[in-house]
């Protein structure tokens, strides 16, 4: 069966304008990213919003737990802000069973070309594929259960919170 490949936007997704400096939302980058890393993983692909993920609202989060209880497949891998990934993780975590979802993001857009992104999404389709069912994020090449981990807003990177 594929995995499911939910797009919910964050930094993954962001375009710069170059002329006046901010960074934007317009398409997903995601099926020219699979075609790029020449992905044969089987994968379904939708996008349920294009947002910051510090602009999320708890209809937003509701919206992607209803979407990962609906969908037939199993495995599914959440493109998400880095900001908010860990409370949409544990929203998940209390009202999603049976599935193995996986959260992931960037801390680079991957327009800027040399993104986590890809990286992260990689290893994302590789946690979602093996990994018994609950709730994770997979950032840096690590995986972390969604109630032990936590984003250090001083060093960018995920941590163990025990």
């Amino acid at each position: 069966m594929a995995i499911r490949i939910f797009i919910t936007g964050g930094t993954f997704d962001k375009e710069y304008n170059e002329l006046d400096g901010r960074l934007f939302f317009k398409d997903t980058h995601l099926p020219e990213i699979l075609k790029l890393a020449r992905c044969k993983v089987p994968v379904e692909i939708r996008t349920l919003m294009m947002v910051d993920s510090l602009e999320m609202t708890d209809a937003d989060r509701q919206i992607i737990t209803e979407q990962c209880n609906k969908c037939m497949e199993d495995r599914i891998v959440i493109t998400h802000g880095t900001d908010t990934m860990e409370d949409t993780a544990k929203i998940l975590g209390n009202n999603v069973q049976g599935k193995t979802v996986v959260l992931t993001g960037a801390m680079i857009p991957y327009k800027f070309g040399s993104s986590d992104g890809l990286f992260n999404l990689g290893s994302a389709l590789a946690y979602a594929d093996v990994l018994p069912h609950g709730i994770y994020i997979a950032m840096n090449g690590r995986c972390y259960n969604w109630d032990n981990v936590k984003k250090n807003k001083k060093t960018g990177e995920f941590e163990e919170l025990r």
